[in-house]
């Protein structure tokens, strides 16, 4: 796999991130080596990561996918979310951009194991 540098830009033209494409394998590697308990890789057309996250109850899930997405907007990385059987928030990252993975949607996992780590101190 080709490791190539991409940039993402917003509206005022600035670089908000800058990220390199990585294996499934790579993915795997940084996922253990940063201690990203839960997180796989998903297998299919176009790989990603992915993660099941017990929030306890509708409203802090709603307040999870919610402070996920203020960080999605900061990185300029959005992932796929679902809030399933009502206390449940199942996440999907991939970088749209190149239909695969990359160093952002590692970022973005460590960023959204942090927001859960705070809100589980809440429940």
């Amino acid at each position: 796999m080709a490791y190539i540098s991409l940039y993402y830009f917003n509206i005022e033209g600035l670089i908000v991130s800058e990220y390199r494409a990585i294996s499934p394998e790579r993915a795997r590697e940084m996922i253990r080596e940063r201690g990203l308990r839960g997180w796989r890789v998903g297998r299919g057309k176009i790989p990603r990561i992915y993660k099941k996250f017990n929030l306890g109850d509708f409203m802090k899930a709603i307040k999870f996918v919610n402070s996920i997405g203020n960080v999605a907007e900061e990185l300029g990385h959005h992932p796929d979310l679902c809030i399933e059987s009502y206390n449940f928030v199942r996440v999907f990252l991939m970088t749209h951009d190149i239909k695969g993975l990359s160093t952002s949607d590692i970022e973005l996992a460590e960023r959204i194991e942090k927001i859960y780590e705070e809100l589980k101190k809440g429940i």
